[in-house]
């Protein structure tokens, strides 16, 4: 909830749901997630997000505001989860599909961490649909030997950003799509994902990644509403 940029932003509503609540309905729809825990801060700003979860009822589990790898290592515990896929509460259009073939390709591979936007450099798909995949194991390794608070405020940048051995696998894919933004971080990409949701409402469709790419298309001046803050380097942009 102390987003800098768009305050509350994870409760943002769009024709009277949250966006929270969106995005979890979504991730509801992966054939591979056999449970979803819902990790936020122990800071009193975000009980109403620990209440919604209540009223949707998702597990919450709450730990430290900054420390977000100790949060994901407490909360992997807590749960006993042996594989965890990390979605950020910022990506309310993400697409079961995209994160089931994340999840492939992490089994088939036998790594210890996946990503299908991760390194940012190569990947080809829209910022907002980020999907990261580990085991409990390398987290657990994460959590005991990073000591940058950049690597722990960022969970996984200890698995990627340096060479640690962890071994790590990319999902690709042949169209690019790393220009478009679906994720909410500014008051810009609320109207375009507000855009969207509306449009797959009157459709009465889902809206996998391909037919939101399509709808912006159709609609270039929706698609520049928040070009301007798209970012080059991807997840190097400010954590807040």
């Amino acid at each position: 909830m102390g987003s800098t940029r768009l305050p509350g932003k994870v409760l943002r509503t769009v024709n009277g749901r949250t966006l929270l609540d969106i995005q979890i309905e979504r991730i509801k729809s992966s054939k591979l997630i056999n449970q979803i825990v819902v990790a936020t801060s122990t800071l009193e700003q975000d009980q109403p997000i620990a209440d919604l979860c209540a009223k949707l009822g998702v597990p919450c589990f709450r730990g430290s505001e900054t420390n977000v790898l100790e949060r994901f290592s407490q909360a992997a515990g807590q749960f006993g989860a042996s594989t965890i896929v990390r979605l950020t509460a910022d990506c309310p259009l993400i697409d079961p599909a995209i994160i089931d073939l994340t999840i492939a390709l992490f089994q088939k591979e036998q790594v210890d961490y996946a990503a299908n936007t991760v390194p940012p450099e190569t990947s080809r798909f829209p910022d907002g649909s980020d999907v990261e995949v580990f085991s409990a194991a390398a987290l657990e390794r994460a959590h005991q030997e990073a000591t940058d608070p950049k690597d722990r405020e960022h969970v996984t940048f200890y698995f990627w950003k340096q060479d640690h051995g962890f071994k790590t696998t990319q999902l690709l894919q042949p169209d690019n799509w790393s220009a478009y933004r679906l994720t909410v971080d500014y008051p810009e990409d609320l109207l375009v994902v507000e855009y969207l949701l509306n449009r797959l409402a009157e459709k009465k469709t889902f809206g996998h990644i391909p037919e939101l790419i399509a709808e912006l298309d159709h609609q270039p001046e929706i698609r520049k509403a928040n070009a301007q803050h798209f970012f080059g380097e991807g997840w190097n942009k400010p954590a807040q």
